[in-house]
This record gives C-alpha cells, sequence and structure tokens, in this order.
C-alpha cells in the first residue's frame, strides 16, 4: 500500500485539529450551560428554603396575628440568612402604610460582604423582586422569578406568611460561575484561546491549500512530457520551502544542458577523428586498389611495345578492364564521400520498389537467378528520400545478386512494422548465398570490407551512409537460414 503524501497527512492532520477545536467547543458551551442550569436550581432551592425559613419563622414569633413588628423582622432575617450565604431578603405588604411606599417593610443581609450593615434594597432587582412578590401574592404560594444573564443568573423567591393577610416573605440571591468570581473572565479567556485556535486552523487550511496547488504544479512540470522534461525554467511560486528546490531544480536543468551541449560538441569531435581516421585508411586501401591495376596495366603495356599486333591488342583490352576497375573505384569512393542531403516526400513504395527491381532483372536473368518483391500494404505512404534510397538498395541487390548461386533466389520485402518509437519503414533483401562468415559480420558495412574478388567494398558503407542521414540504420539480420540485409527508418520522420 503506497505511503499518503506529504500534503495529504497536513489535510488530515489539520482536519483532525478542526474536529477537536469543534469538539472542544461543544464541550466548553455543554459544560457550562448544564452547569448554570444545575446551578439555579439549587440557588432556587436554596432561596426558596430561606424564604420559607423567615416566615415561618416570624409567624411563630409573633403572639398577635395580623400585626406587624419591623424590629422583629430584622431580627428574623438576620438569624435565618445568617447560615445561607449571599442570600438577602426581607419582608413586603400588599396594603402598605402610605401611597408613596412600595410595600418594602424590612429587608437584610446579613452575609453582604461589604463593611457595615446593609439595610438598601437592591435598585437593580427590585423590578424582579416585585415581580416575584405579586405572582405568590396572586398564587398564594411560594413563587420564583429568575433572570439569567450569559454564565450568571438571579433569581427572587417570594412566599406568604402563614396568618398575616397580605404580607410576605422574600429572599434574592444570585447563582454565579462556577469557577468563582473569575469564572466568567475564565471563560471568555478559554473562548477567546478557541477563537484564536480556529483562526489559526483556517489560516493553516489556506496555507495547506495553496502548498497543495503549489505541488500539485510542481509534480506537472516533473511528470514525463512536462515543462523540465523539455528543457524550460520552472517559475518560482513564492515559497521560502519550495523555491529553494525550484532553484536547484533549474540549476540541474541548465548543467545537464550545458553538458547535453559538451556532449553533442565532444561526439561532433569523436565524429570527426573518426573520419580522419578513415579517411587514413580509406587512402591506403585505394593506393592499394589503384597500384594493382596500374601495376598490370604498365607489364601490359611494356609486353604491347615488345610484341605483335595481336599481343598489342590483347595488352590494349586488358588495360581498358583495369581502367574500369580503376573508374568504379574511383566512383563509389565519390559517392561514400559526397554528404547525402535528404529531400524527403512522400512516395508510392510498391511502384517505387517495382521500377527498382525490374532495373535488375537483366543482371538477374544472366547469373540465372530469380528476383521478385513482396510489398505489404499499409494505410499511409512512407515518406523518405526515393533518389537517395534507390541508390542504397541498388547496392544491397547488386550485392546479393553477386552472391546468390546459380538458379538462386533474391527477395525484396518491405513493409510497415510497429515500435515503441512509432511506426518503421522496414526494406530487405534477402538472397540464398552462401552468407556473411562470423569474422565479418562486424565489419561488413566499412569500406573495402568485401567478400568478392571484383567488389569495391564500398556498396554497404554506402547504404549505413544513406540509411543513417534518413535517421535510420543498415544491419545484418540474425538469420542462419538466409542472407538478409535490413534498411530500417522512420515511416514519417518528425
Amino acid at each position: 500500500m503506497p505511503k499518503p503524501s506529504f500534503s495529504t497527512q497536513l489535510l488530515t492532520l489539520w482536519i483532525l485539529i478542526a474536529a477537536l477545536c469543534g469538539l472542544l467547543s461543544v464541550a466548553v458551551w455543554l459544560m457550562l450551560s448544564s452547569a448554570l442550569g444545575e446551578r439555579v436550581v439549587a440557588a432556587k432551592q436554596q432561596a426558596a428554603a430561606a424564604c420559607t425559613a423567615v416566615a415561618s419563622r416570624y409567624d411563630l414569633s409573633m403572639q398577635h396575628s395580623g400585626e406587624t413588628n419591623v424590629d422583629l423582622m430584622h431580627a428574623v432575617l438576620d438569624l435565618v440568612l445568617i447560615q445561607t450565604d449571599g442570600i438577602e431578603g426581607g419582608f413586603w405588604t400588599t396594603d402598605p402604610p402610605s401611597k408613596a411606599s412600595s410595600g418594602f417593610v424590612a429587608y437584610a443581609f446579613p452575609t453582604y460582604g461589604g463593611s457595615g450593615l446593609k439595610r438598601d434594597i437592591p435598585e437593580a432587582e427590585t423590578p424582579l423582586i416585585l415581580r416575584a412578590l405579586k405572582s405568590a401574592s396572586g398564587a398564594g404560594q411560594l413563587q420564583a422569578e429568575v433572570v439569567s444573564s450569559g454564565t450568571d443568573a438571579v433569581l427572587a423567591v417570594a412566599c406568604p406568611v402563614p396568618h398575616h393577610a397580605g404580607l410576605l416573605a422574600w429572599t434574592l440571591t444570585r447563582a454565579r460561575p462556577p469557577l468563582g468570581p473569575y469564572g466568567e473572565r475564565a471563560t471568555a479567556i478559554l473562548a477567546s484561546v478557541l477563537a484564536l485556535i480556529v483562526v489559526l486552523a483556517l489560516f493553516l487550511a489556506l496555507t495547506l491549500r495553496r502548498w497543495r496547488r503549489n505541488l500539485m504544479l510542481l509534480e506537472h512540470a516533473l511528470a514525463p512530457g512536462g515543462d523540465f522534461e523539455h528543457g524550460k525554467r520552472l517559475d518560482r511560486f513564492g515559497e521560502r520551502d519550495l523555491d529553494p528546490i525550484v532553484d536547484a531544480l533549474n540549476r540541474y536543468g541548465e548543467r545537464a544542458e550545458r553538458l547535453k551541449r559538451d556532449a553533442h560538441a565532444l561526439n561532433q569531435q569523436l565524429a570527426q577523428a573518426e573520419r580522419f581516421s578513415m579517411l587514413g585508411k580509406m587512402a591506403a586501401q585505394i593506393a592499394h586498389e589503384i597500384r594493382n591495376p596500374a601495376g598490370a596495366m604498365r607489364l601490359k603495356a611494356e609486353n604491347a611495345l615488345a610484341g605483335d599486333g595481336a599481343r598489342r591488342e590483347a595488352a590494349l583490352r586488358t588495360v581498358i578492364e583495369q581502367v574500369g576497375r580503376i573508374e568504379s573505384q574511383v566512383t563509389s569512393l565519390l559517392a561514400l564521400t559526397q554528404s547525402v542531403t535528404v529531400r524527403a516526400r512522400e512516395v508510392d513504395l510498391r511502384a517505387w520498389i517495382d521500377d527498382i527491381v525490374h532495373t535488375h532483372e537483366s543482371r538477374a536473368e544472366a547469373r540465372h537467378v530469380s528476383l521478385g518483391a513482396d510489398v505489404a500494404q499499409s494505410g499511409t505512404q512512407p515518406v523518405f528520400d526515393p533518389a537517395q534510397l534507390a541508390r542504397a538498395l541498388d547496392n544491397l541487390i547488386v550485392n546479393a545478386l553477386g552472391h546468390a548461386p546459380s538458379g538462386g533466389n533474391v527477395t525484396v520485402r518491405a513493409c510497415c512494422a510497429a515500435s515503441d518509437g512509432g511506426a518503421r519503414l522496414r526494406i530487405e533483401v534477402v538472397d540464398n548465398g552462401p552468407g556473411v562468415s562470423p569474422s565479418e559480420r562486424e565489419r561488413i558495412f566499412e569500406p573495402f570490407v568485401t567478400g568478392r574478388p571484383e567488389g569495391s567494398g564500398l556498396g554497404l558503407a554506402v547504404v549505413r551512409e544513406i540509411a543513417s542521414a534518413h535517421g535510420g540504420r543498415a544491419f545484418l539480420a540474425d538469420d542462419s537460414n538466409v542472407t538478409c540485409f535490413v534498411i530500417d527508418l522512420p515511416w514519417r520522420p518528425s
């Protein structure tokens, strides 16, 4: 199983971070919400118990029903509320002594944290207290009112005082954050941290997206057939981590291109050196090939001067024959040394081969050799230089006719062969002659290497040069039954 890429791993890590942040946020919200509800319920129970205790204690302490004793009220409030931290309370009547009065008779907050005794009713919570008192007065039983604000809540509880019509006791408390006075601030800090984490996660997501896009662009540029393979310079991404890689790849490409140019120059120098070496060998071979006919001509000429008419006539025939031999050598040499200029065009392969074979039929008949052609059909026509390739094919046919035995056969075959590099033109000249000895197979295409005494040894060298000029090659196929020379070229060169 392939290992995931670095960008995929980072993306997975970001998804996990985002999921954890979301779960943590939900957990904190649920914790605070459930904690607030639990605190409100507990505070409500505590305030209700205190209100009931204040009302019953006052009722039990009064000797006469219907009377109002403010001092006793304060004493009862101080006695009961001192036992419950954070609860304040008082008494309220539905029949105030004056219209200007709000109905509050007594008030106490024994556990107040400030200095001195607190006797003033909290103004901010007065509407909440009055709402609870009026609700309890109308219902005739304990009632509670709650006002929530974020993680904090204020509760007001009111209850009727037994045997005292129109008199109600009330208590007020607050459901504080679970972490104490700094709980709200801690919650705000935690929320800020979570928000910061979410922002960082979003920033990381954008960064990963940009990284992934740049890595995909770099991957496409480095893929087979991409810009880098075609020698194009890669553009920088503006990323501090990726730009050094891009610069290194560009330097590598420039160095590879420079090495390619140097290698091409060295190949040219090597080719030139090989050509000079070949020219030296050719000069030695030419001197040898010309010196032998020239010596024979000299000897015959001297015999002719000293002989009669018949001897002179025979000597002249020999001289003409040796001159023809020298002329053949010089013609083949000129064909080899002249540069091959390819003028490629579409060619009707069957008609072209039939014409070439037809020109050699008389030679084949004189040697009692069967000469034929076999051309495979193809949907398109090949592209090559018909004149130059005709020279090469002529040499191969002449070579095959020279080696085929009397009664033998020579076949010219042509077809379109498929290969990894595209369609290829394959021309074969096959004969059933004695073949090529293993010692000569490696040197058969070199100049002046021949298996026939009357041969120049330049024909196959010309074939190799013409095939190379077309972007192909000429070679002797590995076949133990027949001798098969092959010319292999691109079917339609670019």
